[in-house]
């Protein structure tokens, strides 16, 4: 019961955050974080929340979408966007003692088309082993019939 309280409270607490929060490309973006690089396509900053705090807010901010997924790394948390937002990725470090990295990074074509070209060429890898498996089986079977054709012609 206290674990629950304090996880209440601690939601509580943040949720003032990410309702205020400015986005980077529809993503939410920590209110109280220092920026480190922002371009089109890329904001990284630190904050000096925990990794799990960082977790909680972004679990919260973006509980509503139906194509995101959360990998849980060695070294950090990986939220990653499958359907058609604006954003590929927000990657969250889990740091040291200073703090915490957040990176959002803009969904771009080079990882649709390397994607596309990747799935590509695995239909054919696949389809290439399917057909050598059943050359190989065929012939096997060609033989093993010949041999029986001619084992029948013999007797």
């Amino acid at each position: 019961m206290k674990k629950l309280t304090t996880l209440f409270l601690l939601l509580l607490c943040l949720y003032p955050l990410s309702a205020g929060a400015e986005d980077f490309l529809g993503a939410p973006v920590i209110g109280e974080g220092q920026e480190i690089i922002k371009t089109d396509a890329r904001l990284e900053l630190k904050t000096t929340l925990s990794h799990d705090q960082v977790i909680a807010l972004y679990r919260e901010a973006l509980k509503g979408f139906k194509d995101i997924k959360f990998r849980e790394w060695e070294d950090a948390t990986y939220i990653e966007d499958d359907g058609n937002l604006k954003w590929h990725s927000i990657t969250i470090s889990k740091g040291d003692e200073k703090g915490t990295t957040v990176t959002i990074v803009k969904d771009n074509w080079t990882w649709i088309i390397g994607t596309l070209i990747l799935r590509y060429i695995g239909v054919f890898v696949v389809l290439m082993i399917l057909f050598l498996g059943m050359s190989v089986s065929g012939r096997i079977i060609s033989s093993i019939v010949k041999k029986m054709e001619t084992e029948k012609a013999g007797t």
